[in-house]
């Protein structure tokens, strides 16, 4: 079942943020081991160094000149979200970039866009490849 915009757009950017850091680590961990067969460990640095909020940050970087108007105002809702703890291991504008990715991928999942998921993570992957 998927949500429309507008009932998606009622759910606060932190409860999208939730549901889009398990979308966007799933797509992670997919990627990793599509890359080809390692030991478990190994597959755990790999998406690890994916998940981080500088990670993301840098992401975004990648994917906000190809997103739609609607797009950038559900990631500039993500980042200016009220009530997010920084965890000690990350700068506040990285990890507020880093909630504004995932509220997006949470957005466009929650609302069945998968295709554009799916064309957004592999931008990411394109542009800030982890190495092997």
């Amino acid at each position: 079942m998927a949500l429309t915009e507008k009932e998606a757009s009622q759910y606060s950017p932190n409860v999208l943020a939730f549901y889009g850091d398990s979308v966007y680590e799933q797509l992670v961990r997919r990627e990793v081991v599509l890359r080809g067969s390692t030991n478990a460990g190994r597959l755990h640095d790999l998406a690890v160094k994916q998940v981080r909020a500088s990670y993301q940050c840098e992401a975004v970087s990648v994917i906000e000149p190809m997103l739609t108007e609607k797009e950038a105002d559900i990631l500039r809702r993500g980042r200016n979200a009220g009530g997010i703890s920084v965890p000690k291991s990350a700068k506040p504008s990285e990890y507020r970039r880093a909630t504004a990715l995932e509220t997006l991928f949470g957005f466009l999942s929650i609302t069945g866009q998968h295709d554009r998921v799916e064309q957004l993570f592999n931008e990411i992957c394109k542009a800030l490849p982890v190495g092997d």
